[in-house]
C-alpha cells in the first residue's frame, strides 16, 4: 500500500505536464486533423462496442467515426467505418443492407493505406465466409495475413490468422491455429489466445481429438479469465465440463458445470442455459435419475429450438429429442 502511494505522488506531476501538453497540442491542429483525430477516437470506441457484441449500439458510433472522417477527407478513416459499418449487418444476418456498405468501403480503401484496406479485408473476407464461399475467403485472409505482417499491423494480421484456422480445411485450420497462437504470444496479444485457442479446442473436438480439445480449452480458459466478460468466463468453463462429460468423466464434469447454471439464468442467455442442462442431463442419465434427466433435456430441448438449433447444429438437437424418449421409456417401465 505504502509504495503504490508513492507511485502515485510521484506520478502527479508527470501527468499534469501530459495533459497541458496535450491541451496545448490539440489547440494547434488545424480543423482537418482535429476531424481525423475524432474519426480515430470514435472507431476505437465502436470498436470496443462491437467486441462486447454490443452490434447495433456500436453503428451509430461507426457513422459518426465515418461522418469525422469524411470531414477530414481521409479515405482510410472512411473505408474502416464503412467496412465495420457493413460488419454490424453481417453479424445480425443482414447481409443485403451490409453488401451495401462493403461497396462503399471497397471504394474508400486504398491498397497503399493499410488501416482502411487491412480493415477492408477482413470484413470482405468475413463476407464471403458468411456466403460459404471459403475458397475466396481462404485466400483472402492469406493475403491479409501477408499484407499486415509486411505493414506491422500485427493485431490484424493475428486476426486474419485466427479467421484462417475457421475457414480452412481441418489440416490448415490446426496448422494456422497454431501459427496464431505463436504470433499472439511472441507479439504478447494476449486478449487473441482465448480465441485463438478456443478454436483451435472445437477443431480437436470436431475431428474426435478430445483429449486435445480439453487441453486446449484449459487453455484457452486461462486467457478468458484474464481478458474476458462474465459470459465469455462462464462459455470458457462450460467448454471444459462439456468435454468431460464427452470424455465420461462426470465427476470432474459435476464440479465444471452446476455453478454455470444460475450465471447463464443471471446473464439471460437461454442458448447456454439450453447446453448447460443438456449436459447436466446426460450426467444425471448416468447416475440413472431419469426423472430429473428428463427435466433438463426437456428444458433443453425447448430453449435450445428457441436458439435455433435445429438449423446450426441438426444432428445435436436430435440427440436431445431421443435422450427424451428414451428417459420417457424408462420411467415408463
Amino acid at each position: 500500500m505504502v509504495r503504490l502511494f508513492r507511485i502515485l505522488i510521484i506520478a502527479v506531476p508527470a501527468l499534469v505536464f501530459v495533459l497541458f501538453a496535450m491541451v496545448t497540442a490539440a489547440d494547434q491542429l488545424n480543423p482537418n486533423e482535429a476531424a481525423m483525430s475524432k474519426a480515430q477516437e470514435l472507431l476505437k470506441e465502436a470498436d470496443r462496442l462491437f467486441n462486447s457484441r454490443q452490434y447495433d449500439e456500436s453503428r451509430p458510433i461507426y457513422q459518426k467515426a465515418l461522418k469525422a472522417a469524411e470531414d477530414a477527407k481521409n479515405k482510410s478513416d472512411q473505408a474502416e467505418a464503412l467496412a465495420m459499418i457493413a460488419r454490424t449487418y453481417l453479424v445480425l444476418d443482414d447481409k443485403e443492407t451490409g453488401y451495401i456498405w462493403l461497396e462503399k468501403a471497397k471504394k474508400a480503401a486504398d491498397f497503399d493505406e493499410p488501416m482502411g484496406w487491412s480493415r477492408f479485408l477482413g470484413v470482405n473476407g468475413r463476407f464471403l465466409w458468411k456466403e460459404e464461399k471459403n475458397d475466396e475467403a481462404l485466400r483472402m485472409f492469406q493475403n491479409m495475413f501477408e499484407y499486415c505482417s509486411e505493414n506491422g499491423l500485427v493485431d490484424r494480421a493475428i486476426d486474419a490468422a485466427h479467421m484462417i484456422a475457421i475457414v480452412g480445411d481441418v489440416d490448415t485450420q490446426i496448422k494456422w491455429g497454431i501459427k496464431g497462437v505463436k504470433a499472439a504470444e511472441e507479439a504478447g496479444e494476449t486478449r487473441w489466445l482465448g480465441p485463438l485457442w478456443n478454436n483451435l479446442g472445437a477443431t480437436y473436438e470436431e475431428n474426435g481429438r478430445d483429449y486435445e480439445a480439453l487441453e486446449a480449452y484449459l487453455k484457452a480458459r486461462k486467457y478468458h479469465y484474464m481478458h474476458g466478460t462474465k459470459l465469455n468466463k462462464a462459455i470458457a468453463d462450460w467448454a471444459i465440463g462439456h468435454m468431460y462429460v464427452k470424455l465420461g468423466d462426470f465427476g470432474n464434469a459435476i464440479e465444471w458445470l452446476k455453478p454455470l447454471l444460475p450465471t447463464f439464468e443471471e446473464l439471460k442467455d437461454n442458448e447456454f442455459i439450453g447446453l448447460t442442462c443438456r449436459e447436466l442431463g446426460e450426467i444425471e442419465l448416468s447416475k440413472k435419475d431419469y426423472q430429473q434427466s428428463l427435466e433438463l433435456f426437456t428444458r433443453a430441448e425447448q430453449l435450445l429450438k428457441e436458439a435455433d438449433m435445429p438449423s446450426w447444429d441438426a444432428k445435436g438437437y436430435q440427440k436431445i429429442v431421443d435422450r427424451i424418449a428414451l428417459t420417457e421409456e424408462k420411467l415408463g417401465q
